[in-house]
């Protein structure tokens, strides 16, 4: 399928694409046309930061990746040192979600991955060891004849990549765990780039379903046949690693849905209401609790706007001191948007 030149050609694009690699920084909601910055390293230098709904990656300051020696590593989860977002994207079941990013390499061909797992409690103190994900939608190799890949798609995109929430699963507060995967030297045993990145989301919704999950340090292994891969040699098929897909996942357009109507900060994760034991009446707020809740305010009050922070607090205040009920499926109006100026 390659001639000598053509590979040749590509190790020239690749020496020169070694510093483009690239970092999912926003995500756009839809059908609503939100959007929310996720994190830049760059946000470590402001102070005081911003708070985002993408987990804080201080330490990819290179936009670098994680190798397969890291498979069996925290940094797998959610990238360098990753450590939880300051607040969440308020969305439905059966959403679609447009993952942004800033660069990527033609060169960097290889298969788009989505995972969910629910942080059973706050995601923004969650223990990303802990988290139990389920992959919700997968492409790879698209076209072999054309060597078309979903990373050439993602590139065709804007770069950009759609994913669409399951409509059955249960609402709460979720993770949403994207990642890429660059094969351009994965002949090679630990040759593999993966490049994940996560986002908090609080999930509305009538569903039921609470998949089952599995840690991130057991997605892959360094010889599985969809890591170790020539791209350079000819092939007419590949296996996308990881988990197999959630039964129910649904598939979403990569074509780019439309222009963007308003941006957002985002909200801090539903807390369900403390229940007393018997009765099933709500027991009365603990000091705990209350300052759980004035500490996820705070955070947000660093950047958001106050009309943001006003609807946080009327979020939280209600759900301390109320009886036990599923997430409200209106917990989306909670989001501040502003309109983008002409």
């Amino acid at each position: 399928m390659y001639s000598f030149t053509t590979v040749v050609v590509a190790v020239a694009a690749l020496a020169a694409g070694a510093a483009a690699h690239g970092i999912a920084t926003a995500m756009v909601h839809w059908p609503d046309g939100t959007f929310y910055h996720g994190y830049d390293p760059s946000y470590q230098y402001q102070h005081p930061p911003p708070v985002v709904i993408g987990w804080g990656i201080p330490n990819d300051l290179t936009n670098t990746f994680i190798s397969p020696s890291g498979y069996d590593t925290p940094d797998i989860v959610c990238h360098l040192g990753a450590t939880p977002a300051g607040i969440a994207a308020p969305v439905n079941a059966g959403d679609v979600l447009e993952i942004q990013w800033n660069k990527w390499p033609a060169s960097h061909k290889g298969p788009v991955l989505d995972y969910l797992a629910n942080c059973n409690g706050p995601c923004e103190t969650a223990d990303k060891t802990k988290l139990q994900f389920f992959k919700i939608s997968e492409a790879g190799l698209l076209d072999a004849a054309s060597n078309h890949w979903a990373a050439d798609e993602l590139l065709a995109n804007n770069l950009s990549w759609s994913v669409r929430l399951p409509s059955d699963i249960a609402p709460g507060n979720y993770v949403l765990r994207h990642e890429m995967i660059a094969l351009h030297a994965a002949g090679n045993v630990n040759g593999a780039q993966n490049y994940p990145f996560c986002f908090n989301l609080v999930i509305s919704g009538n569903g039921t379903q609470a998949p089952a999950g599995i840690p991130a340090v057991s997605f892959y292994k360094e010889k599985d046949p969809g890591i170790l891969f020539d791209l350079f040699t000819k092939f007419t098929t590949y296996v996308i690693p990881g988990p197999p897909l959630y039964s129910d996942a649904l598939t979403a357009s990569q074509t780019k849905p439309g222009a963007i109507k308003a941006t957002a900060s985002g909200v801090a994760s539903y807390v369900a209401p403390a229940v007393a034991a018997r009765g099933g009446v709500a027991a009365a707020p603990t000091p705990a609790a209350e300052n759980a809740v004035a500490a996820r305010n705070n955070a947000i009050a660093e950047t958001a706007a106050p009309a943001a922070l006003a609807a946080s607090q009327a979020t939280a205040a209600a759900v301390v001191g109320q009886a036990a009920a599923p997430l409200p499926t209106t917990l989306v109006t909670a989001v501040l948007k502003v309109k983008k100026s002409a």
